[in-house]
């Protein structure tokens, strides 16, 4: 019996991804009516608004997931597009163009809350109709995974419409009708929405993920948020620093039961030890993989053809070529490109090698990769690794060609959380809680309990150190890896590594990469942590760069600090650079004034968004 009813879910989660103009049309939304519009005579269920069976349960879950498609795309244009790694190119179509600009007007077609409100209004109906007190025959709660994992739904798309446009109708029953669409409905900014909803998904962070299984190929427990993560996220928004630092934590060591282990692993980009820098080794970096060691955590399913449902186009903007099914498809010429900053930031890195056991001496050298290698191999070599450009000939005309292997997966799949993300923010959330030598370690070595202790501790009061004592990694689970295997290839000695020496070489030998320190001695205690508070998250910011680039959080992670510094020329000197150091003065050709916070934000006919 079980095995037939996994069967039918999974039948019924391949005819729902097949059947989007179908499934779970409440897609409408103000008054709010504008953006409440109803797209379909479709309804869910007719003259019966109850979810008490297996299938219209998966089937409305399913179709709240391919609602989402929509908006995928979306966040990892207007994260990226808008911040100081994107740039646009001759080819790149006016709307993202405007984006980049920061001339977004309504009729843009990347400024459309209708898509937001459509996902939010399908979770209100679900969460208002679905069945929690049915219980199977050991008394369990047949469809709470179902209902803790489409509030998980609505809390991110909340969390990226506010993002977006500073301040909402904040909606949370479900609208069904034109007098409801009607309504006048409160309003909230960023800290009213995140604050109601670390409130609403207050108990559901140990409810277990839905699993149907594989969806074309891919496991459908990737198709949702983690509660745990979701708090994390919004704590870190709310300011909530310590309270952030424990979710992401909890969120690794229960990622897969109690007392899991999830290192940041070992996967790396470096020069082989006889350093002729010519030949690099690598471990596995999972950029294209959906499959490879668990980094992928969260991901928006994307269609595999155009002719079906929500064919996503990020493949087609960044690749001159991508693999629609079985077929390699010329796209034209790319739209968006790498910008001139972002190289100038991988470039600057200095990046460490362990070399051979020194004839003379008999010591290993420390050697730094020099500047000026072809192919953008200088300095960090994530950058280089991820983006390719080569001339061909296409029809009668030479071409230059560019590919990011990023947006290579095969179905267009949208990646939105993964492993290093997790552990770049608790760095964040522990710097800004008042422990930069905490965040400092997981950027540089790694962290294990012995680090902990060694490194982090010997810093702190005895009080601090108490709360400290609740982050543990095990040291037989959270192995460093260390220079004896890291730049061989072959079989590394641990599992472990610092962030940054995932694209810059063994940083715990790095002269160039150290714990912050004030060049001459403050006036108090308080005065050094806050200058290492500032200066760690500094280095933060350019590791999200150098790791997470064109992945869609940078213009968040800008904004975020900005707000924190309570500095918005933080955000607008970072944008302005975006064509590079020399171009800041110029404003990268950017007209928009970026030091006040409300050109920040996308504006929708005046009914979402601040008042322009």
């Amino acid at each position: 019996m079980k095995s037939m009813i996994k069967e039918k879910l999974s039948l019924c989660m391949q005819r729902a991804f097949m059947a989007v103009g179908v499934i779970a049309s409440l897609g409408f939304l103000t008054a709010c009516e504008d953006f409440f519009e109803q797209e379909s005579e479709y309804v869910i269920y007719d003259g019966d608004n109850a979810l008490d069976n297996a299938a219209d349960t998966v089937y409305s879950v399913i179709g709240i997931i391919n609602k989402m498609q929509a908006i995928a795309d979306r966040t990892i244009l207007l994260g990226e597009v808008r911040g100081d790694l994107v740039d646009v190119t001759e080819a790149t179509n006016a709307d993202l163009r405007d984006v980049a600009m920061f001339s977004i007007d309504s009729d843009n077609k990347y400024n459309n809350p209708r898509d937001y409100y459509a996902v939010i209004n399908n979770c209100n109906y679900f969460i208002a109709n679905v069945d929690t007190a049915l219980k199977n025959n050991r008394n369990e709660s047949i469809f709470l995974r179902e209902y803790a994992a489409v509030k998980g739904f609505r809390a991110w798309t909340y969390l990226q419409l506010v993002l977006n446009y500073g301040e909402i109708p904040f909606i949370t029953t479900p609208i069904t009708t034109k007098d409801q669409a009607d309504q006048q409905y409160e309003r909230k900014d960023l800290n009213g929405v995140c604050s109601w909803l670390l409130q609403d998904l207050q108990g559901l962070e140990q409810v277990a993920t839905p699993y149907y299984g594989d969806v074309r190929g891919n496991d459908s427990r990737l198709f949702y948020f983690p509660i745990r993560l979701l708090q994390a996220e919004l704590s870190l928004w709310l300011k909530d620093y310590r309270g952030a630092a424990l979710k992401y934590y909890e969120y690794l060591t229960n990622r897969n039961g109690m007392n899991s282990t999830t290192p940041v692993t070992g996967s790396h980009y470096t020069w082989a030890e006889i350093a002729d820098w010519n030949t690099y080794i690598y471990s596995s970096i999972p950029y294209t993989s959906e499959a490879y060691g668990n980094e992928l955590i969260t991901m928006i399913p994307g269609d595999s053809i155009p002719a079906e449902g929500v064919f996503l186009e990020l493949r087609g903007l960044f690749n001159t070529y991508s693999v629609v099914g079985n077929e390699i498809v010329y796209n034209g010429p790319y739209q968006l490109t790498p910008s001139k900053g972002l190289v100038e930031l991988s470039e600057s890195q200095q990046h460490c090698v362990i070399g051979k056991a020194n004839a003379t001496s008999g010591y290993r050298d420390t050697l730094y990769a020099p500047a000026g290698l072809p192919q953008n191999a200088s300095g960090d070599l994530r950058y280089s690794n991820y983006v390719t450009s080569s001339q061909v000939v296409e029809g009668n005309e030479q071409i230059t060609t560019q590919n990011i292997s990023k947006f290579g997966t095969r179905n267009g799949n949208v990646h939105i959380y993964r492993r290093t993300l997790v552990y770049l923010r608790m760095a964040e959330a522990l710097n800004r809680a008042g422990y930069p030598h905490f965040a400092y370690q997981i950027l540089a070595t790694g962290v294990n309990d012995e680090v902990i202790e060694e490194e982090v501790m010997p810093h702190y009061s005895k009080a601090d150190s108490i709360w400290l004592s609740q982050f543990s990694f095990p040291n037989l689970r959270y192995k460093l890896i260390t220079s004896e295997t890291f730049a061989k290839a072959g079989a590394l000695d641990g599992n472990t590594i610092g962030i940054h020496s995932r694209g810059s070489g063994y940083t715990p030998a790095n002269k160039f990469y150290q714990m912050p320190m004030p060049s001459e001695p403050l006036e108090s205690p308080e005065d050094t942590i806050n200058f290492q508070i500032e200066a760690v998250e500094d280095l933060i910011v350019d590791e999200a760069a150098l790791e997470f680039a064109l992945e869609g959080i940078r213009f968040y992670d800008l904004m975020r600090v900005a707000l924190r510094r309570d500095d918005p020329t933080y955000l607008a000197e970072k944008v302005y650079g975006r064509k590079g150091e020399t171009e800041i003065s110029n404003k990268s050709g950017i007209t928009v004034d970026l030091t006040d916070p409300k050109n920040w934000y996308l504006n929708w006919n005046g009914q979402i968004g601040y008042g322009q």
